[in-house]
């Protein structure tokens, strides 16, 4: 080997071993994604759905361009997996093939619900237990890669799972009475209750097939959503009490079952990140995170460009990163990026219940 050439061979042996420091392993092996719209990255865009996002301006802000996702750029999720150490954000359960889903599966469908009737009048959408059964064949053939059962629950138990759902159950159900009779059989205590049973076997099912570490994630204020206050705010900025009261006794119960969880299964644990709180954080102290407008959206039609939600090709905002939400229903990525941060890495001691993401991976 002359002088030059092995002059390169080191210089390409100390740039892969320096890649290899910076890229390193994840923290956690594999990340499983269960949700709706907030986090959904392109299962419904093939689905005969009113809920999609595979179009222009969504996207705007994302290397690929339009991809499902309801964002101008990134989810709470894509910037918890960087956060995680993941060198790719995860695929979608639709495109998610071979080795792919040894580093997990976001299985999130827009208009999906805890019951399986929420979002119909949308069309096609992946509830809850749908997305529960995609998950149980990816763990068929988790046990094919790795090639039996024991090996596939050793390296399932250190995965960490997302469940973010409850949101649609009430802006696409309960307070949709013209569509959903939910209101007229149950009160908002009842509903929240009768929620977070269905709730409560789901996640006993992602139990039994092998998960052991998971997050749940409490409903936001829907009440504070452009839509929201277009329809229901008198001045377009005060946020819909009677949508934020019921969204926090769903919340209330949710800290509940983790409690109940973590006491009853010795080699799970169960943590409760506190959307709503952060949400609430970002509403009263917007400035000190560089957003100017808290109650439009930076891409809609009508009354805080609520009324009609971001319509295909429309011109969004120039601002996009001041605008705390991108549509009429949807955080845009710098909201997404501070929630995210703060799920991995707790800011506040409100921000995550009893530990954060960061600490649940190293356990």
């Amino acid at each position: 080997m002359s002088g030059e050439s092995r002059w390169w061979w080191v210089v390409f042996v100390v740039v892969v071993l320096w890649c290899g420091v910076v890229e390193g392993e994840p923290q956690v092996p594999c990340y499983f994604i269960f949700g709706d719209s907030l986090v959904d990255n392109g299962n419904n865009n093939n689905i005969a759905s009113l809920a999609r996002a595979n179009y222009l301006p969504y996207g705007i802000d994302f290397p690929n361009g339009p991809t499902g996702r309801f964002s101008n750029g990134k989810t709470t999720v894509d910037v918890i997996a960087e956060l995680l150490g993941f060198d790719d954000y995860i695929p979608p359960y639709s495109s998610a093939r071979g080795q792919a889903i040894l580093r997990g599966v976001n299985y999130a469908s827009a208009a999906a619900g805890i019951r399986d009737e929420t979002g119909q009048q949308l069309g096609a959408r992946i509830s809850m237990n749908g997305q529960v059964n995609n998950y149980k064949n990816t763990v068929s053939q988790v046990v094919d890669l790795l090639g039996d059962e024991d090996q596939a629950a050793n390296y399932l138990s250190k995965c960490i799972y997302s469940l973010g759902l409850g949101s649609n159950d009430y802006l696409n159900n309960y307070f949709m009475p013209n569509v959903y009779s939910t209101s007229r059989q149950f009160t908002p205590e009842q509903y929240a209750q009768v929620l977070i049973q269905e709730y409560s076997q789901q996640i006993r099912t992602l139990y039994n097939f092998g998960a052991r570490k998971f997050v749940l994630i409490g409903v936001g204020q829907i009440g504070c959503s452009p839509n929201a206050l277009a329809q229901n705010s008198p001045d377009g900025s005060s946020c819909v009490e009677k949508l934020n009261s019921a969204n926090r006794l769903f919340n209330d119960q949710l800290i509940s079952l983790v409690d109940d969880l973590n006491n009853n299964a010795a080699d799970a644990k169960f943590i409760y990140i506190n959307g709503y709180g952060i949400f609430q954080d970002l509403l009263t102290k917007s400035s000190s995170y560089g957003l100017k407008v808290t109650n439009a959206g930076c891409c809609g039609v009508g009354r805080n460009n609520g009324q009609i939600t971001c319509l295909p090709l429309q011109t969004p905002c120039q601002n996009r990163d001041e605008h705390l939400f991108w549509d009429a229903f949807h955080p845009g990525e710098s909201a997404n990026t501070i929630i995210g941060r703060r799920s991995y890495s707790a800011e506040s001691a409100t921000d995550a219940y009893p530990i954060d993401i960061r600490r649940l991976a190293q356990l």
